[in-house]
């Protein structure tokens, strides 16, 4: 068979949020190439509206429960392998460690690795099985935080076989998707009148909330009246967090705005968006909000600093007066064409399709695969 008739595998842990978008970031690595792309999923059953975000060639749901994809895997390796023996794959990339192990198990393929979060190889059974399959496994980190605790986990490894490929969005989709700012406010619920901080997350602990909500209680007095905090995100902590608001005496001044679907499409609503997240191995969000043009606040930690240094402010994490300060300064903001440009300017040359593909294709690990 002819390289330019050769496939691409990818296999996936899962398609809920965010990896549907996880596997057509990778999928777009390929057009116009000779490559295909062949994405399986292993858990969850078919939804066609999933595969078309996929933007792969061919999508296979494999729909194991997740009690099938633990320990051993076995009848998943052996899809796999049959899905393997099915074309001429020039390589796999594989994400999250229930793929990769999956992935190096079913077939004799060079697998690329994908590693959305920290401290996966803090465990001594993976790092058996990543050491055994060292010379065709390749480690991708999706910033240089998660790259660099693979290495340090993995200190023998040469650092070309564990590099970084940073997240990306397709700028001008997520750009048309956006509401307006008035029909953005309406959908949530939120006045249309006052300055609003946006947040977006799971309310988990690692998102640390309350660093959050206690900086924008200190800041209330001085920032303009009606300001609101509006959090998007379900979790837990819920009750929590608002019985926090209530105790600062800002409950009124605290909108939770629940699970939102789709949730970047409403950024606009927001006049500055807020990360306060300890163990942030990237920060999607963050490349959402700039794509809405909006300010840009995150800790001083984990993969958000990558994406936010240049373009916006960073305080240490957990600085509650630190945060205060930065949102006082930015209330006085008001958006610029200037910023405009430089937010597009920051998220086409480091955080797009385009500059991905041209990272993707100078990595060491991919010489032998180039395309004509």
């Amino acid at each position: 068979m002819s390289k330019s008739s050769r496939a691409i595998l990818q296999v996936c842990y899962g398609y809920q949020s965010p990896f549907t978008d996880c596997a057509r970031q990778y999928a777009r690595l390929f057009r116009d190439t000779p490559y295909k792309v062949v994405t399986v999923q292993l858990k969850d059953d078919r939804d066609e509206e999933a595969a078309r975000k996929m933007g792969s060639d061919e999508v296979i749901f494999l729909g194991y429960q997740r009690s099938e994809i633990r320990n051993l895997k076995l009848k998943a390796i052996r899809d796999i392998r049959r899905i393997a023996a099915t074309q001429d794959f020039a390589f796999c990339i594989a994400h999250r460690h229930q793929s990769i192990y999956t992935a190096l198990f079913g077939t004799d393929l060079m697998v690329i690795g994908v590693n959305h979060a920290f401290h996966e190889y803090r465990r001594f059974c993976r790092r058996l099985y990543t050491n055994a399959f060292r010379k065709r496994l390749r480690l991708l980190g999706i910033s240089d935080a998660v790259r660099d605790s693979i290495r340090a986990a993995l200190p023998a490894w040469p650092h070309s076989h564990i590099e970084t490929l940073y997240n990306r969005i397709d700028v001008a989709a997520a750009q048309a998707d956006l509401l307006p700012r008035e029909a953005a406010r309406a959908r949530l619920g939120l006045p249309e009148q006052g300055w609003i901080v946006g947040n977006a997350g799971r309310l988990h602990p690692d998102k640390d909330h309350p660093t959050l909500i206690r900086a924008f209680a200190a800041a209330l007095p001085s920032l303009p009246p009606g300001s609101l905090l509006a959090i998007m995100g379900s979790g837990l902590l819920e009750n929590t967090l608002q019985a926090l608001a209530g105790e600062l005496g800002i409950r009124e001044s605290v909108r939770f705005l629940g699970q939102v679907d789709e949730g970047r499409r409403y950024f606009k609503a927001f006049d500055v968006f807020a990360l306060s997240s300890d163990r942030e191995p990237f920060g999607m969000v963050l490349l959402e909000a700039l794509a809405a043009h909006l300010p840009v606040v995150c800790s001083d930690c984990g993969g958000g600093r990558e994406v936010v240094e240049g373009i916006g402010d960073l305080f240490p994490f957990g600085d509650v007066d630190a945060l205060a300060r930065i949102l006082v300064r930015l209330s006085q903001w008001r958006e610029t064409e200037d910023y405009a440009r430089k937010a597009q300017a920051h998220l086409q040359q480091k955080f797009s399709d385009e500059a991905a593909a041209e990272a993707f294709w100078r990595l060491p690990m991919l010489e032998q695969y180039k395309p004509c």
